[in-house]
């Protein structure tokens, strides 16, 4: 008996490492028993984000929390980083056979869900699309052209170089933009200072050059799109939204009112009756 418990043990210590890092790109933490959740956090943010989300589903729904490469304290890969993400998510839910799964996706995360969308081999069940969009760059371009992002360019390279404290009063900044609390702005700093530099700075090339707003034609399973009020105003955030999800057949659009970037930290008890 004590031998068969041993191996059982075993078993579990393997299961738990394979669960835990799929390949280098991407790792996943798994808790909770029922239908699949699939949780992605957007750009720096490590899948803790997500925690509060969890336990409140986790009684009810198997939960699949990733934690992207370079950040949040993992391993920083190669380049071009994104591309092996994604790929990487998408071997992962294929792996594990997440068939009819729900997918969460913050920023880039729901980004990234789009992507996963569109892939013919993958069976999904919703997407949940927090604050993002499909072309992000677009937003920031009015020319706008992935073929003309390049890693190897003078604010890329200023980015790589700055000093560190430059660096905080840079990401403290960005932080006091992305929530209304302040203990959560502090976090969100934290975040972004625990980032491999190269994959803060080329990574977020790649999410620039990402534009899915063709690819969502051929998206026909449900979405909803939950986005901040914060700092633009509904009627411009509603007007973006309408625009990059031109190409989307079907889809709920919330506006998340005295909310910033990150709705789920902002407002916990409205998220997640809108997801429910």
């Amino acid at each position: 008996m004590k031998k068969i418990a041993v191996i059982l043990i075993a078993c579990i210590v393997q299961f738990s490492t394979y669960a835990h890092s799929f390949g280098q790109a991407i790792h996943v933490e798994v808790s909770g028993n029922g239908q699949p959740i699939l949780f992605i956090p957007g750009f720096t943010v490590p899948g803790e984000v997500w925690e509060p989300v969890v336990k409140a589903l986790e009684s009810t729904y198997e939960c699949h929390v990733i934690t992207l490469a370079g950040f949040g304290g993992k391993e920083p890969i190669g380049f071009p980083w994104l591309p092996q993400v994604n790929e990487a998510i998408k071997e992962y839910i294929l792996a594990k056979n997440l068939q009819g799964v729900t997918i969460i996706g913050h920023s880039l995360g729901g980004t990234v869900a789009t992507w996963l969308a569109v892939q013919q081999e993958l069976n999904l069940g919703q997407l949940v699309l927090v604050d993002a969009l499909p072309a992000a760059g677009a937003l920031m371009f009015p020319d706008f052209n992935p073929d003309n992002l390049f890693y190897d360019s003078p604010y890329n390279r200023q980015q790589l170089v700055m000093e560190d404290a430059a660096f905080a009063q840079m990401a403290s900044f960005m932080a006091k933009g992305m929530s209304v609390k302040e203990a959560e702005q502090n976090r969100i700093q934290e975040w972004i200072l625990e980032s491999d530099r190269e994959t803060y700075v080329y990574g977020y090339t790649d999410y620039l050059k990402m534009d899915m707003r063709e690819g969502l034609k051929n998206i026909s399973i449900p979405v909803t799109i939950i986005a901040a009020a914060n700092p633009y105003g509904e009627a411009m955030v509603r007007q973006t939204n309408t625009s990059q999800y031109s190409n989307l057949k079907d889809y709920r659009l919330v506006i998340a009112e005295e909310s910033a970037h990150f709705i789920m930290l902002d407002k916990p008890d409205w998220f997640l009756e809108q997801i429910q």
